[in-house]
């Protein structure tokens, strides 16, 4: 009779050739990845053939009923999961509430359940929600954490670590913005894991690299999806999105023309068009070999750089922040420009660099009132769960689509009475220009 196992992130199954699976002589064994366990199952089922499961060795669990109340649309992304075999991703935006939908997963399957998140914010939030709907202890991985339990929290970095070790655990895996996943790395966590059971969560499923085209073979494919512009003003805070233009000094403007020129004119030689991610990636190779490609792309960089950080941007959000009292969070792309914001409006600062117990002392402080404005990079686009905040300042950032909507999605936990306001302020007859008309296309 074939016995089915687990070894490593892998299924064995002796010498019987399995679908996916190819021969390993070390092991004397055909072995197949584990997130091929759910088809070595149905295969053998469908095919009558006589078999053992030792692959899953579940961590024990108590029955699991939640303390949640659900709303419609979150019931109705339940059903499609259910109907799509309990794989695929859920698309809801940032303050819909994708948590819960992740809750009632965790209560229909009703078996032990990991979920990967980018952050430790985000694992510690997951935590206490997890805890609070369940009532049972919640186990973590990452931020120097390394605890197992019936439902655990782990980072994509402390799952990609531990996958081998972990894949076997668990019926239910739930991956919380999931767009993360085909990151090289990280989709050998959905490969290594044999969970049956898939669920993806995010506010934006596509990536501007393509590669959202691997999620159908790890997680499954989109199953539902609402858009902001469909929830805002029901289930989402309304809002409204503005730009503020600001010019250069004449000094900035000078450095940036110079570089500029630089950049352009060596696009023109070389007959280059930059029309996609792609064609810039294409640069930064040829960067690589071609010392007049890299002096073009230090000055394209240069030139941003002035764009981005000019002094009338910190000058417009001196005057925004003096004549509101909203709770607001202020967006930067580079750390340099938080660290000077922080010790120019004597406000706190998140980006990667901060500790741990710093960043949660400050996001605690914001949360409870004792700070109005807290200012960040990028650390902050995914995580943050403020329902009060209701302004957001865009100083400098991508043209991703995806950042803009995580941005925004910071400010739309609905609270009665509030207006969400996101404004960009973007320095005028620059490249940024360009930058903001092609993120707010996500709107």
């Amino acid at each position: 009779m074939i016995t089915l196992r687990y070894y490593k992130g892998t299924i064995l199954s002796g010498s019987f050739h399995l679908p996916h699976s190819v021969w390993d002589s070390t092991l004397n064994s055909y072995k197949a990845l584990g997130m091929y366990y759910r088809d070595a199952l149905n295969y053998l089922k469908e095919s009558g053939i006589p078999f053992q499961d030792k692959v899953m060795d579940p961590v024990p669990c108590p029955n699991l009923t939640a303390d949640v109340t659900p709303r419609g649309y979150q019931v109705d992304a339940l059903y499609s999961w259910e109907d799509a075999g309990r794989r695929g991703v859920v698309v809801l935006p940032t303050g819909a509430g994708k948590t819960i939908v992740g809750i009632l997963a965790i209560q229909e399957v009703n078996a032990p359940t990991i979920v990967v998140v980018p952050t430790i914010d985000l694992m510690e939030q997951w935590r206490r929600r997890l805890h609070s709907a369940f009532s049972v202890d919640v186990g973590a991985y990452g931020g120097g954490e390394d605890t197992i339990g019936p439902l655990t929290v782990a980072t994509y970095d402390s799952a990609y670590i531990r996958a081998e070790e972990l894949g076997n655990r668990f019926p239910l895996i739930i991956f919380d913005e999931v767009h993360h996943l085909p990151s090289p790395g990280y989709s050998q966590i959905a490969e290594l894991f044999a969970s049956p059971f898939r669920l993806g969560l995010t506010a934006t499923y596509e990536r501007e690299d393509g590669l959202h085209s691997e999620l159908p073979r790890l997680v499954g494919g989109k199953v539902y999806e609402r858009k902001v512009s469909e929830m805002a003003g029901e289930h989402l805070a309304p809002f409204k999105v503005q730009r503020l233009y600001v010019d250069l000094t004449g000094e900035e403007e000078e450095e940036y023309r110079r570089n500029i020129s630089t950049f352009r004119e060596y696009l023109a030689k070389s007959g280059l068009r930059l029309r996609s991610q792609k064609d810039f990636q294409r640069l930064v190779i040829m960067s690589g070999r071609d010392p007049e490609a890299r002096e073009a792309l230090l000055s394209r960089n240069r030139a941003m750089e002035v764009a981005l950080n000019s002094s009338n941007k910190v000058e417009a959000l001196r005057k925004i922040l003096s004549t509101t009292d909203e709770k607001a969070i202020v967006f930067t792309q580079h750390n340099q420009l938080v660290y000077r914001l922080s010790k120019e409006f004597l406000i706190p600062a998140i980006t990667h660099e901060t500790p741990k117990d710093e960043r949660s002392e400050v996001l605690r402080g914001f949360r409870e009132g004792k700070y109005r404005v807290i200012v960040t990079s990028k650390v902050l686009d995914e995580g943050i769960d403020v329902p009060d905040a209701s302004l957001g300042i865009i100083l400098s950032g991508t043209g991703s689509k995806r950042e803009f909507v995580q941005r925004l999605g910071r400010l739309l936990r609905k609270v009665e009475g509030k207006e969400a306001r996101l404004i960009e302020i973007v320095s005028r007859s620059t490249a940024e220009a360009n930058t903001s008309r092609r993120r707010r296309a996500a709107l």
